[in-house]
């Protein structure tokens, strides 16, 4: 490989793994948990690795990769086989992957090994037993990324194969070393190729030493990675930017390097030396939103998954299922990084995703309300709130029914209507925090509209209810949510989703009030 330069100034990265001649960037094995590095090599070990997408996973291996071939313990070599995505005949998919190997090797200045069968289910074990032969006196460690690509009949033959050649692993006759690396663990993807059956005592690969993940950033790590570019460029950061940095992010690394990004060369101009303030990040923050990067993207489109939907739906609407955490949708949320358990409570992972995949669940919604024609703005600009709310009980009158027969969300409907009715009319001008998780039985809403704030409260009435009973709960909740923010005004909004309550005419089932100076509206 070609030596590198480091830069005079480098750049925060979002796109593709780490460098540390480009990129600041931590040391990403310091984020692994139950990883044994210095034993994979010495006890010739295979081992599995599995994160969310864009955490760390290929910096990791590139970076483990060129420490390993700097010394003079083994050869290693990263190979992705991303190509084979969705390929289920060994037929097509075994000669990508040897293909996959040969091109790692060519860019990694290693070298390329000779592939010399035309059978399929040995395709693997021989590309990778000649390649063994080329790296002796070496031992060769093979590092091989997005293996939760595969699929099927293509998965078990690249596992049989591997595992095959495992127990005469060995200098000069098969790779010593292999990690599987990806998004699930490899228990789950075996469980997909097999039609959703459990793994068995005969799997075909139950020779791995270990399962390993990465985990995202703490409050040090942000502190310290913005630290690099401060001793570079002497551009510091506030210590409530850095925390606001921390508190949206929950440490995960793409989006903490976004916001850093945008911040240093978008909000402010690159070569500016400004200290990067909480508005800036904020800013940042907006920009990202709303340009639906690709990391964000892939994720909302993950909502396209049934099993996905209802586990965001059930975490939104905040009704408590025991079983939830117990489904494959639940762990395949988990694997995305798109939800974790916080003191035993399952939730959205961060603050960011939360917007991203409520802006996904209501956007065709939002889409369909018709520009307001009422007059929302006070004549000083400042958001009528009243008016918005009322404005909202009378749509919600007069469209529910129907837009909910076409909704994808059933439970969540109510929710997602509220929020795309308060998406349409602030169009920009104004921005909805949202909280949400399961067993809270509510959903809160912090409406922001040119330095005025409101806080909302979302609550459904079921059949197993009585209105007095969640009304009470409903001004409890929000009192305390309120005393968070300061006395702000508040909207206590309930709809009543009862089967009987939904046999009544609309001018008694929207209600208005004022109580204990909280304005509770009925629906």
């Amino acid at each position: 490989m070609r030596e590198r330069t480091k830069r005079p100034v480098r750049f925060f990265n979002t796109t593709g793994p780490c460098n540390p001649w480009d990129h600041y960037m931590l040391p990403p094995a310091d984020r692994l948990m139950g990883a044994q590095l210095h034993r994979y090599i010495r006890d010739s070990l295979y081992w599995v690795l599995h994160a969310p997408r864009q955490t760390g996973k290929t910096t990791f291996l590139q970076s483990w990769m060129r420490e390993i071939n700097a010394g003079s313990e083994a050869v290693a070599c990263y190979v992705t086989i991303e190509r084979c995505q969705g390929i289920a005949e060994t037929a097509r998919s075994m000669p990508n992957i040897c293909k996959a190997i040969q091109e790692c090797a060519e860019a990694f200045g290693l070298p390329a090994p000779e592939l010399t069968t035309n059978t399929p289910d040995s395709m693997l074990s021989n590309i990778l037993g000649n390649w063994a032969k080329l790296t002796a006196p070496k031992p060769l460690v093979v590092l091989f990324d997005e293996t939760d690509v595969l699929v099927d009949e293509t998965l078990i033959s690249f596992l049989r194969q591997l595992r095959g050649g495992f127990a005469a692993r060995g200098i000069g006759i098969f790779p010593t070393s292999i990690a599987l690396v990806g998004m699930r663990d490899l228990k789950d993807y075996i469980t997909a190729a097999k039609g959703g059956a459990p793994v068995n005592p005969g799997s075909p690969f139950n020779i791995k030493e270990d399962s390993s993940v990465i985990t995202n950033f703490t409050r040090d790590d942000i502190a310290h990675l913005f630290a690099q570019r401060a001793a570079e460029t002497g551009q510091n950061i506030s210590g409530e930017a850095l925390e606001y940095v921390w508190e949206q992010s929950r440490g995960q690394p793409w989006i903490v390097n976004s916001l850093f990004k945008r911040a240093t060369m978008r909000v402010l101009h690159e070569d500016s030396r400004e200290t990067v303030t909480l508005e800036h990040i904020k800013e940042a923050r907006q920009q990202m939103i709303l340009a639906r990067e690709t990391h964000l993207d892939a994720l909302a489109y993950r909502l396209e998954d049934l099993q996905i939907r209802k586990v965001l739906e059930t975490i939104m609407t905040g009704e408590p299922d025991p079983h939830m955490a117990e489904s494959e949708g639940f762990r395949l949320c988990e694997d995305l990084g798109m939800v974790i358990r916080e003191r035993g409570t399952p939730k959205v992972a961060n603050p960011i995703y939360r917007e991203v995949l409520a802006r996904q669940m209501t956007d065709g919604t939002q889409a369909a309300i018709p520009e307001p024609e009422w007059r929302w703005e006070n004549p000083d600009g400042t958001l009528d709130m009243q008016t918005l709310m009322r404005e909202f009980q009378k749509f919600w009158g007069k469209h529910s029914e129907v837009w909910e027969e076409k909704s994808n969300y059933s439970e969540a409907f109510p929710h997602l209507l509220l929020m795309a009715f308060l998406q349409r009319v602030l169009n920009g001008g104004g921005q909805i925090e949202r909280e949400y998780a399961a067993g809270r039985g509510r959903m809160d809403l912090c409406v922001e509209f040119r330095g005025q704030t409101w806080i909302i409260e979302v609550k459904i009435i079921h059949d197993y209810e009585t209105p007095r009973g969640v009304l009470e709960e409903g001004l409890e909740q929000i009192k305390r949510y309120r005393d968070r923010f300061g006395n702000l005004p508040a909207y206590l909004v309930i709809f009543d989703r009862r089967t009987k309550a939904k046999e009544k005419p609309w001018q008694e089932r929207l209600t208005w009030e004022e109580t204990a100076g909280i304005t509770v509206v009925g629906g």
